[in-house]
């Protein structure tokens, strides 16, 4: 059948799940077709036996060495890159697949010719009582919806019907969505959180036209972030790390001068620091890092905008050499006061 068509038929059989899903024993990602929910969904009262549970099948995420705080945030990849939508991994045995498919043939909300067709697959034809015979020995696998991502199309990507892999052997090789220690690496990408980049200024706050303000930022603050993504039922996993290399200041105005002039500052393993820490008797030194505006704010401020630039890579099952990621940035606004210099007329 068509994808156009299967689109259609599970457009269908959501709205059906959805009046089935009513019932004590539902599951939060009771939506057949290939359309499963997000990674980490768990069963719902405490039901063992509906499907692979998300600590077996799906894939787990540990951030625990995860940037936090309320001024942490998501990381953006500098190039149109984005992290997969979708993907699958296994979700159910023999007997879990039989009770997700027998409600929603039995409601008898999808035609006679589709139900039939899909017994056929699954129970008669080409495979044998949902496969009972290799309970143990194999999942059922299905889609999965990357969380964060439900209304994305890319989402409708994982079209597939739910199919088999014995234990131990790959999924199919026309299925590039099935889960990989590279795929899981991009999942974890999705999860990195880093802190917020407001930067050390000098004089702070509040600076005068054409003095150089010093910029820079103590780097034990920004310290390398990862994510640990896990599917443990097949025992493969993969950490997405993050590091800082650069600084980006954009002084909020084209009446200024940055330093150096690209605005960007790299990162110096040497004194720990992305720029320079002011110090006494510096204020006729030029700044490694820094801003000299050319005009007062007036009764306003500048919004000078800070942002991290943050390396990021990945190892994971079977990869021997860290792999590479597009770099990601996260970054925010302070405000800065710029003050005309007062001069005094005799």
């Amino acid at each position: 059948m068509p994808a156009v068509a299967r689109n259609a038929v599970r457009a269908t059989l959501l709205a059906s799940a959805l009046v089935l899903a009513s019932g004590p024993a539902a599951r939060a990602d009771f939506v057949p077709g290939g359309k499963g929910t997000g990674s980490e969904t768990q069963v719902d009262g405490g039901q063992k036996d509906q499907k692979v549970a998300a600590t077996a099948g799906a894939v787990v995420f540990d951030r625990s060495k995860n940037g936090s705080g309320d001024s942490a945030g998501p990381v953006t990849s500098t190039t149109t890159w984005t992290p997969p939508a979708c993907y699958y991994a296994p979700k159910y045995t023999p007997n879990e697949l039989q009770k997700y498919l027998e409600p929603i043939w039995n409601a008898e909300s999808t035609g006679s010719e589709w139900d039939l067709q899909q017994r056929k697959h699954y129970v008669t034809d080409d495979y044998k009582d949902f496969n009972k015979a290799k309970t143990g020995k194999g999942y059922w696998w299905d889609s999965y919806v990357t969380k964060g991502r439900e209304g994305d199309p890319g989402a409708l990507d994982c079209d597939k019907p739910i199919f088999w892999v014995d234990k131990g052997a790959p999924p199919p090789a026309d299925i590039p969505e099935a889960i990989t220690p590279e795929m899981l690496a991009q999942l974890a990408y999705a999860e990195i959180r880093v802190p917020s980049t407001k930067v050390e200024l000098a004089p702070a706050g509040t600076t005068k036209v054409n003095l150089p303000t010093w910029a820079w930022l103590d780097t034990a603050k920004f310290k390398p972030v990862s994510v640990t993504a896990s599917v443990p039922l097949l025992n493969v996993s993969a950490t997405t790390t993050a590091e800082p290399i650069a600084l980006k200041i954009e002084p909020g105005t084209d009446d200024a001068t940055t330093y150096p002039a690209s605005g960007v500052c790299e990162f110096d393993n040497g004194n720990g620091h992305i720029g320079e820490a002011y110090a006494k008797g510096k204020s006729d030194e030029t700044p490694p890092c820094g801003v000299r505006y050319l005009r007062s704010s007036g009764d306003g401020s500048y919004k000078l905008k800070a942002t991290i630039t943050w390396k990021i890579h990945w190892t994971g099952t079977g990869v021997a050499r860290a792999q590479g990621l597009p770099d990601g940035t996260f970054g925010a606004e302070q405000d800065v006061v710029v003050q005309e210099i007062q001069s005094v007329n005799r």
